[in-house]
């Protein structure tokens, strides 16, 4: 259950919190106040019989702790670890199964794109639309228009509808609106990630502002560990749905890349994998050079990530890429499969496919990488599913024995690539 008081330091109480869902069968369905309004004839709530055959999942279980006003928190883990879903409780879109939280004000969040927003109102009227639902009145929504506009630098969009938008031009409003809304609360998900660097930037000065500034509470889900060092002081640290560590933000990193790596290289979807009615993905795995999974690599080794995929429409042109990432969250690079840009005619059939990239040896230096897998498609331009940090592999240098490290440099090497080039010798004499 959800409760709203005052209180003096706290902004955010949660205790035992948990959150079940069901595998299978008819899910549940929520309506946000947003809908209510626009559609005031729809249900707020469906009331579901129960299926007590259906399997069940926790996304969050037996979740409790506190959060003080002005705080800015990091929420981190790996993927399905319940980070997304704890910021959906906590912004009411999505009820607790077991548990309380307790806000003290009002809440301002930025989650998946594509919420939040009526797609057929314009940006305008979207931006007048949030701030009502905050309780605002028209006069204090006005006054802070020109800066949301500003910020979000989508001035001559302003009166098209949404649903318009670029999936940019989106997360550029709705962070504005929730940045310049009259809230004590700012949630926000990965959906910064969408937005080029230049404005991330922007978007971190202003949670910094926020924080700093106007006393407001912050909590930020990330898989950045550059942004949420930065940003944060404080940490929470989610594993399989439950804490694994709160506390001081640099304490709560070193845990989360410190901890052990289970896993055997292979991520299979069974029950609701990732995906749109177009694609899903059904598998992806890290392969080395003996043809099983793996996480664990030589340096002066090759490897292979595969992505597994299901297609449901005939004659599709895809593009699977890879997201890399080192153990910092930042990029190394992006790469994507150009098949289509070699041959314009070939067609896809309605199948399951695999798309295999080759990692060559001697590329990614010594450490542990991960792995977003995505697929893409064009003509329109769609991202079936993008899953960040699905994959990791730990690469190892034995210091000796690997002949293109040379014998001129002992010790780690620095940077997160560690290619062999060509290299000539000119005599000038």
């Amino acid at each position: 259950m959800w409760c709203e008081m005052g209180s003096d330091t706290v902004a955010i109480s949660v205790k035992g919190l948990g959150k079940k869902y069901t595998l299978s069968g008819p899910q549940e369905k929520y309506l946000t106040f947003r809908d209510a309004i626009v559609n005031s004839v729809k249900a707020p709530f469906r009331r579901l019989s129960s299926h007590e055959s259906s399997p069940e999942f926790w996304a969050l279980k037996d979740v409790s702790f506190d959060v003080e006003q002005g705080e800015v928190v990091g929420i981190i883990g790996r993927n399905g670890a319940g980070k997304s879903t704890l910021l959906k409780v906590l912004s009411r879109i999505t009820s607790p199964t077991e548990g309380t939280v307790d806000i003290y004000g009002r809440v301002g969040s930025l989650l998946e794109v594509g919420t939040g927003f009526h797609p057929e109102l314009t940006g305008r009227e979207n931006i007048f639309l949030s701030g009502s639902i905050l309780g605002m009145k028209h006069r204090e929504i006005d006054a802070r228009l020109d800066e949301i506009v500003k910020f979000s630098e989508i001035e001559k969009f302003l009166d098209t509808p949404v649903k318009r938008y670029s999936s940019g031009m989106y997360v550029r409003l709705a962070f504005a609106v929730a940045a310049h809304m009259d809230t004590e609360i700012l949630l926000v998900d990965e959906v910064l990630a969408v937005g080029d660097v230049q404005f991330q930037k922007k978007c971190m000065g202003k949670m910094g502002d926020v924080a700093a500034k106007e006393g407001r509470t912050v909590l930020f889900v990330s898989h950045n560990m550059s942004m949420i060092s930065s940003l944060c002081k404080k940490g929470i640290l989610l594993e399989q749905g439950k804490i694994r560590f709160n506390g001081p933000i640099e304490d709560a990193i070193n845990t989360y890349l410190n901890s052990d790596q289970i896993g055997n290289g292979e991520v299979i979807f069974n029950g609701h994998p990732p995906g749109d009615e177009k694609a899903i993905l059904r598998a992806a795995r890290v392969v080395g050079v003996n043809g099983s999974p793996t996480v664990n690599v030589q340096i002066n080794e090759p490897f292979f990530i595969e992505i597994e995929y299901e297609l449901f429409n005939e004659g599709m042109r895809v593009y699977p890429n890879l997201h890399i990432k080192d153990s910092f969250g930042q990029y190394v690079f992006v790469t994507t499969d150009s098949l289509f840009d070699k041959d314009s005619s070939k067609k896809l059939k309605a199948q399951r496919y695999i798309s295999r990239c080759k990692i060559p040896e001697n590329l990614l230096n010594a450490g542990t990488f991960y792995f977003g897998v995505a697929l893409t498609s064009v003509y329109p331009l769609n991202v079936h599913f993008y899953e960040h940090d699905l994959l990791f592999i730990t690469i190892h240098d034995p210091l000796e024995g690997i002949p293109t490290r040379g014998e001129g440099y002992s010790g780690p090497m620095p940077g997160p690539v560690r290619p062999v080039l060509e290299w000539d010798l000119i005599s000038t004499a």
